[in-house]
């Protein structure tokens, strides 16, 4: 079984807010991070897929096929915009990177044909990142 990661960058704005909380309680669980006029991050986001290589091309997969899925699915839906306010399939949620990771799984799960994938690491700044491995299974 072979491993391989590939790593895009994004840049995104976003609010941890609960809106059944007051001004107050959200401010002592987020801090500034639920600043009422958001705040933003230079996001790195690492998808790593794994499998077999091909007896003839030596691929799990066309390491360009995954920057594509990436970048069209991740980073042209999510680079500077508000995650909160702009994007369609984070509405509802409260954007923390643990919450977008998993709707990023989602998207991108059922698009990587020849290899099974294995992890998404989404680096919010360079002391703190998520990484989830898939949905129990």
């Amino acid at each position: 079984m072979v491993h391989l990661t590939r790593k895009e960058h994004f840049n995104a704005a976003h609010r941890l807010y609960v809106d059944a909380w007051s001004k107050e309680k959200n401010q002592e669980i987020f801090g500034r991070c639920a600043n009422e006029h958001y705040h933003g991050h230079n996001f790195e986001v690492f998808v790593t897929i794994k499998g077999d290589p091909d007896a003839v091309t030596g691929f799990i997969m066309n390491a360009h096929e995954l920057s594509q899925i990436m970048k069209r699915e991740i980073c042209d839906e999510l680079d500077h915009k508000n995650l909160n306010l702009e994007v369609e399939w984070l509405q509802g949620v409260n954007p923390t990177c643990e919450v977008v990771v998993m709707k990023i799984w989602e998207r991108i799960e059922p698009l990587i044909p020849s290899a099974r994938l294995h992890s998404i690491r989404l680096q919010e700044t360079p002391r703190i990142y998520v990484e989830y491995f898939g949905p129990k299974q």
